[in-house]
């Protein structure tokens, strides 16, 4: 038996068990909710300049005020696609194995459903924290961010000649 049909089933008649999901969307629900402390205040612009900032000082003793606000933007938006690039893919990881064909069958399109709603609804978010604002802009930077990894997991499998149904 394949690890995903041994992770899909137990021992009474394939049922799929509690912890199997959990395995499987555990971590998924887990990055959900750092997303959304990511979209608190804790991670405001402020407060990420004041790591960023000391940091790029000590490593680039001579970087002016402009260089610093520009590496500070860049970062913070390379953290928009990266954190999405991995929900995408935990996200996949859920889904390939899962118990029901449809999501099994349509994982890419579902993962990147789930990463473009979350995406939006994350800048909402943003509109209600004070130190925050919701801009469509880093909505489709998430989003690009998820697809890429989407679209590099499934040329990997295609390469590793498994099955590739999304």
């Amino acid at each position: 038996m394949a690890r995903s049909e041994v992770r899909r089933t137990t021992e009474l008649g394939g049922a799929p068990s509690w912890r199997n999901r959990l395995w499987r969307y555990g971590p998924l629900a887990a990055w959900l909710g750092f997303i959304f402390f990511a979209s608190t205040g804790a991670l405001s612009a402020p407060n990420t300049s004041r790591i960023i900032g000391p940091l790029l000082r000590w490593l680039f003793p001579g970087i002016t005020e402009a260089q610093l606000l520009t590496a500070h933007f860049l970062t913070r938006k390379l953290a928009h696609f990266t954190e999405y690039a991995v929900l995408a893919l935990l996200a996949a990881r859920a889904f390939i194995p899962s118990t029901k064909e449809l999501l099994r069958r349509r994982w890419l399109l579902s993962a990147l459903l789930l990463v473009a709603a979350y995406a939006l609804l994350d800048e909402y978010h943003q509109t209600f924290v004070p130190t925050r604002t919701g801009s469509l802009r880093d909505s489709m930077i998430d989003t690009a961010g998820g697809a890429t990894a989407l679209a590099l997991l499934a040329l990997w499998r295609r390469r590793k000649g498994m099955r590739d149904e999304g």
